[in-house]
């Protein structure tokens, strides 16, 4: 339709999770953060795999099991060739994978330091709606209100309001979407209905 402006936000965490766990070296539960390195040891044709993490303060380390006593003949060629090198888009998804650090540790330290990478995609002059597409290579802790906030100039009671009376859509559809976590694939639409906001919104929706 010529009426919407089409954008997408690519939302990227600056500092993966970071688990708190009881560190040796300390004596006390610190935050351990991801050395980015993987490492594997051989027993035979069998592999154990690990993500080397580090304390913040002390540097002691904590190898956090991804696999262990894995036939080399069961694993991809192409896993095995992307922990041989520690590649950084395979240890990004194991650095987000919040359901395996929930299983390892009860506190997670999220980052509140986030990216947005914000393209037009398309649309015409007369537009007098905006589509945001969000888009998350990995889980990000964080909320909705405080993206649109922090992106958009409004003040999270505004939006609210706008949420009430139907100038903000989002889909998936739920009312308390505006305080969830932002999830791939959340389309949110602006129509609003005061010119001079819609206007300014505009400018700085698609970067």
């Amino acid at each position: 339709m010529c009426d919407i402006l089409h954008v997408e936000w690519t939302i990227i965490s600056k500092i993966p999770p970071r688990p708190v766990l009881p560190c040796a070296g300390c004596g006390t539960a610190k935050p351990f953060r991801s050395s980015g390195r993987t490492r594997l040891n051989a027993n035979g044709r069998r592999l154990d795999a690990w993500l080397i993490y580090k304390c913040v303060d002390c540097e002691k380390t904590w190898n956090r099991p991804i696999f262990e006593r894995r036939n080399v003949r069961d694993i991809d060629p192409r896993t095995l060739e992307a922990l041989q090198a520690s590649t950084p888009e395979f240890v990004a998804r194991l650095e987000f994978d919040m359901q395996v650090l929930r299983a390892k540790a009860s506190r997670i330290e999220e980052s509140a330091e986030f990216e947005v990478r914000k393209r037009t995609i398309s649309g015409t002059a007369c537009w007098r709606r905006i589509g945001i597409a969000l888009v998350l290579r990995f889980p990000v802790g964080l909320r909705l209100d405080r993206l649109l906030a922090a992106e958009l100039g409004l003040s999270r009671s505004r939006l609210e309001r706008l949420f009430a009376a139907g100038e903000i859509a989002i889909e998936p559809a739920r009312k308390d979407a505006l305080k969830r976590d932002v999830r791939n694939g959340t389309l949110v639409t602006l129509d609003l209905r005061e010119e001079v906001e819609r206007l300014a919104i505009g400018r700085v929706v698609g970067g």
